[in-house]
């Protein structure tokens, strides 16, 4: 099957359209540390490049940096965003069947190597991940941004002092001592991850009736926690604008349970080595993209109501990169 059938295929079985995650920037030497528009004008002039993402809020939006910034240095770029779930893009890009998309670094190892080692170093787990994963499948993992957007549990900030929870460990005891005080919202993703609920319960001994855990989609999760209904608290991500917009706060991981999740622009290897501009031209926007950066690029869309193309738009042009 041709690349293009490829493409199309994922698009048609994979592909949702929608409108509708602080760490250190690890990888930030060597060759592509600058890229500056005067530096990199036209650098991927005649390049067709095809680039995807998850379906949530985040993603779309990075995608859309992505496409623009490639679009602004001359390429041609068909655009998959949004497709259902890591897994579905991950199978997309070691197919070849899409160039690139932004991954993180905790799904990388635990998820896509199905590593069980849990390393906590952001700058170790970059190392052992992107050597791992260009080895066995021809996967380069540029150079990481600032932003890690961690797993996280949050709640009401009104909500978490009245039951006196600021831990996760507070949480595992109220989920003991007072149960329906403790109800979980989570999406499918997290309740099916070793590094989601499964482990989250078995390291912090969390023991709750299946009766009081309920299963949403990711967007609505943070309003039923800002409502309380139907839960308390509930699966975050780190970067998440609503956390802010809505009086959430997020619980401590006292026991460093959720590995860091930084972001990286996953490229295939044989695109990458066609096209090394790629990385010189992308690496102005990560170095861009903090955790507060993200809480705010995203509040502008799941808050604001823009759309990640003018949200990308204007993001880029501000800091001169369009």
């Amino acid at each position: 099957m041709s690349k293009n059938k490829m493409r199309k295929s994922f698009l048609a079985v994979g592909l949702i359209s929608t409108l509708v995650t602080s760490g250190c920037a690890l990888g930030s030497s060597g060759p592509g540390t600058g890229g500056t528009v005067a530096e990199t004008e036209g650098a991927l002039s005649g390049v067709e490049l095809n680039v995807a993402s998850k379906n949530f809020t985040e993603q779309l939006l990075l995608c859309e940096i992505t496409a623009q910034r490639l679009e602004a240095q001359g390429a041609a770029v068909e655009r998959t965003c949004g497709m259902s779930g890591s897994s579905a893009v991950r199978a997309a890009l070691v197919s070849n069947a899409v160039d690139m998309y932004w991954e993180y670094t905790g799904s990388g190892w635990l998820t896509h190597l199905q590593e069980t080692e849990v390393i906590t170093d952001p700058a170790v787990q970059y190392e052992k991940l992107s050597a791992a994963d260009k080895v066995e499948n021809n996967i380069i993992w540029l150079p990481t941004a600032p932003a890690n957007n961690t797993y996280a549990i949050a709640a009401e900030s009104e909500t978490a002092k009245k039951l006196g929870v600021s831990t996760i460990s507070d949480y595992a005891e109220l989920a003991a001592s007072d149960a329906s005080n403790a109800t979980f919202c989570g999406a499918s993703e997290f309740f099916g991850r070793d590094d989601g609920w499964p482990g989250l319960k078995s390291t912090y001994g969390i023991e709750i009736d299946p009766a009081l855990v309920a299963e949403l989609a990711e967007g609505p999760i943070y309003n039923a926690i800002a409502e309380n209904n139907p839960c308390n608290f509930g699966e975050a991500f780190a970067t998440d604008g609503r956390i802010a917009a809505l009086g959430l706060i997020v619980l401590e991981d006292d026991l460093a349970f959720f590995p860091p999740y930084n972001l990286s622009l996953n490229v295939s290897g044989a695109v990458l080595e066609a096209n090394p501009a790629i990385k010189t031209v992308m690496n102005p926007v990560r170095l861009l993209l903090s955790t507060e950066e993200l809480q705010t690029l995203n509040a502008q869309i799941d808050v604001d109501g823009m759309t990640p193309e003018d949200v990308a738009s204007e993001w880029l042009t501000k800091n001169g990169l369009a």
